[in-house]
C-alpha cells in the first residue's frame, strides 16, 4: 500500500502564504504522480497541480499563478507553495498519488482557511 501524510494547513490571512507538504510511504512505484485537489464548501473536488516522477508540471490555470507545486525524490514529498492567498481558496486540500500498482490513493486532507 501506499501511505500520504499532509501538512501545513492553517489559518491564513488573505494575502499570506503557506506550505502543504505531502510525504509518501509503502510501495512507492518509479513512475507515478502526485498531486494536490481540494474541495471548496459545497463543490466537487478539484484539481489544483500535479507533478510525474520525471517531473513534469501539471497545473490548472485557475489559481493564476499562485501556487507552485514540487517535489523532493530522496524523502517522496511533494509541496504546494501557495502565495497570495485569498478567501475563496478557502478549501480542504488532498494530496493523491497515482502509481502503476495503486493508482488512486488519497490523503487525509489539511485544511486551509483563508480570512481576516
Amino acid at each position: 500500500q501506499v501511505q500520504l501524510v499532509e501538512s501545513g494547513g492553517g489559518l491564513v490571512q488573505p494575502g499570506g502564504s503557506l506550505t502543504l507538504s505531502c510525504r509518501a510511504s509503502g510501495t512507492i512505484a518509479k513512475i507515478y504522480v502526485m498531486g494536490w485537489y481540494r474541495q471548496l464548501p459545497g463543490k466537487q473536488r478539484e484539481l489544483v497541480a500535479s507533478i510525474t516522477s520525471g517531473d513534469r508540471i501539471i497545473n490548472t490555470n485557475a489559481m493564476e499563478g499562485r501556487f507552485t507545486i514540487s517535489r523532493d525524490n530522496a524523502s517522496n514529498t511533494v509541496y504546494l507553495q501557495m502565495n497570495r492567498l485569498k478567501p475563496e481558496d478557502t478549501a480542504i486540500y488532498y494530496c493523491h498519488y497515482a502509481g502503476t500498482v495503486y493508482p488512486n490513493e488519497w490523503g487525509q486532507g489539511t485544511q486551509v482557511t483563508v480570512s481576516s
